[in-house]
């Protein structure tokens, strides 16, 4: 007998609490040690979760495995830090590392584990209804409404570098569509997809929304930045699974999230650019 994901076994939840709870130990507490400390022990707790599980751990996906891509991927991104620049050094870093925390999961999981535990459906099942449509326009206008009262009251903006010529300001765009879309390839098509596997849909997000919003806290999104971040990172796991796992929905949603805060970074350093938005102090 198969056991269904829906299912909530307490020694699992703990395990994989233990894993994602190394990413606020690494990016919002700056503490290495401890992040890692915490994925040994979540792997550990895992691993003897599926000892007591006996011959059913053998029917089910291993939990083992799966929390170990989560792990993979926060130790590779815990390599560089996270402050956000644009020479083409930090730009490189950015790219390797943040690539390599999607790529080799992925890697580990077919070629080794051989089961396919992240996956990034692009299109899903299903078209785009209403609500769909609805839900991308009402995004728009929250961020619009949303974003430049946060960065610009809070100061948060000074979190990243000053873009007062074209070329930093292309390079600000880039990067920032960049991480945005790979936000999702990482929090969606990897932790996501890995954890409901074994939980419940409410209890994945939950715990994949640790790990996006203390990335975000690290990136730039400080003082009451997680109020924004993890409504925003339950919303697109919700919505990931309304759209029958499209990533190219929740990319384009947070692809217009992120053209927001490209105009609101600019609009900061340069009053006189991007001045459309009514809620900038």
């Amino acid at each position: 007998m198969r056991e269904e994901p829906g299912r909530l076994r307490a020694m699992h939840l703990s395990a994989a609490l233990l894993v994602c709870l190394a990413a606020p130990a690494f990016f919002v507490l700056e503490q290495p040690v401890l992040g890692f400390a915490l994925l040994v022990a979540g792997l550990i707790l895992a691993w003897g979760a599926e000892q007591s599980s006996g011959r059913m751990a053998r029917r089910t996906p291993s939990l083992l495995r799966d929390l170990s891509l989560i792990a993979i991927g926060l130790a590779i991104v815990r390599t560089i830090p996270l402050a956000a620049g644009l020479d083409d050094w930090s730009m490189i870093k950015f790219t390797l590392a943040l690539g390599g925390a999607v790529a080799v999961p992925y890697a580990v999981s077919r070629y080794l584990y051989r089961d396919r535990a992240t996956a990034f459906p692009w299109f899903g099942s299903g078209r785009w209804g209403r609500l769909h449509w609805g839900w991308l326009a009402a995004a728009l206008v929250l961020a619009w409404l949303i974003l430049p009262w946060y960065f610009i009251s809070s100061g948060v903006y000074l979190n990243w570098p000053v873009v007062d010529t074209p070329e930093l300001m292309a390079r600000l765009f880039i990067g920032v569509g960049a991480v945005g879309i790979w936000d999702e390839l990482f929090f969606i098509g990897t932790v996501f997809t890995a954890l409901l596997r074994h939980f419940p849909p409410w209890a994945a997000n939950l715990l994949q929304a640790i790990v996006f919003a203390s990335f975000l806290w690290e990136l730039g999104y400080r003082a009451w930045g997680p109020l924004l971040t993890i409504p925003f990172a339950l919303m697109q796991g919700h919505v990931y699974l309304r759209t029958r796992h499209s990533l190219a929905y929740v990319v384009t949603v947070h692809l217009l999230f992120d053209a927001v805060v490209f105009a609101v970074l600019v609009h900061a350093y340069n009053p006189q650019l991007f001045d459309v938005f009514p809620t900038a102090p």
